[in-house]
C-alpha cells in the first residue's frame, strides 16, 4: 500500500496542467512557447493571466492532494513526505510528456501548505507583496523559500519538516538551473545553435 501511494502521487504530479490547457486554448505545446517550461509562470505569460493562475492553483492542489491522501490513508511520516516528493518529481519529469515538465514551484507550495500550514500562511502576504513590488515571481519565491525555515523555527515545527521545507525548494532550484542554463548558453553563443 505505501508504494501505491507513492506511485499514485507521481502519476498525479505528472498530470500536465499547462500542456493540456495550452493545447485546449492554442492547439500548441506550451513547451515550445516562451521559456519552454510546462509550468504556471510560462502559462501566465504565454496563455494569459486567467489560465496562468488556474494552472498554478491546479498544480498546487496536486501537491496538497497527495499529502492529504497519504495522511488520510494513515501512512507513516516518511511515506507522506515521499509522496510529496514524488508529486514534485512527477510535475518536473512527467511520464505523460516524455519526462519534460515544469519546475515544480506550485506543486511544492501545495505540498508545504499542508505540511507547515501556519508558517506558509504567515508568509503568504509578504510573499505577494514582494511579487507586486518586484513584478517578478523569482524574488518572491526566493523570499518565501529562504524565510520559511526561520518561520518554521519560530513556530517550533519539527526538524524533519524544516529540512524537508529546505530540500523540496532546493529541488526546484536545481531543476530551474539545469532547465535555464542550456537556453542561456544558446543565447550567449548563437553560432552554436
Amino acid at each position: 500500500m505505501p508504494w501505491l501511494i507513492v506511485i499514485f502521487s507521481y502519476l498525479l504530479g505528472s498530470m500536465p496542467t499547462s500542456y493540456i490547457l495550452g493545447r485546449f486554448k492554442t492547439g500548441r505545446d506550451i513547451r515550445r512557447m516562451g521559456d519552454e517550461n510546462a509550468g504556471a509562470a510560462n502559462a501566465f505569460r504565454e496563455l494569459g493571466s486567467k489560465i496562468g493562475v488556474l494552472v498554478g492553483v491546479i498544480d498546487a492542489v496536486k501537491g496538497s492532494a497527495v499529502i492529504l491522501i497519504a495522511q488520510a490513508s494513515s501512512m507513516s511520516q516518511p511515506i507522506v513526505l515521499l509522496a510529496g516528493l514524488a508529486a514534485v518529481i512527477g510535475h518536473n519529469w512527467p511520464v505523460f510528456l516524455k519526462f519534460r515538465g515544469g519546475r515544480g514551484v506550485s506543486t511544492t507550495i501545495g505540498v508545504l501548505l499542508v505540511l507547515v500550514t501556519i508558517p506558509m500562511l504567515v508568509l503568504a502576504i509578504p510573499t505577494v507583496a514582494v511579487l507586486v513590488w518586484r513584478r517578478n515571481v523569482t524574488p518572491a519565491l526566493a523570499f518565501l523559500f529562504i524565510t520559511l525555515p526561520l518561520v518554521d523555527l519560530a513556530f517550533r515545527i519539527e526538524p524533519i519538516l524544516i529540512g524537508y521545507g529546505i530540500a523540496l525548494p532546493a529541488l526546484v532550484g536545481i531543476t530551474t538551473f539545469f532547465r535555464t542554463r542550456p537556453k542561456a548558453l544558446k543565447q550567449a553563443n548563437p553560432q552554436h545553435q
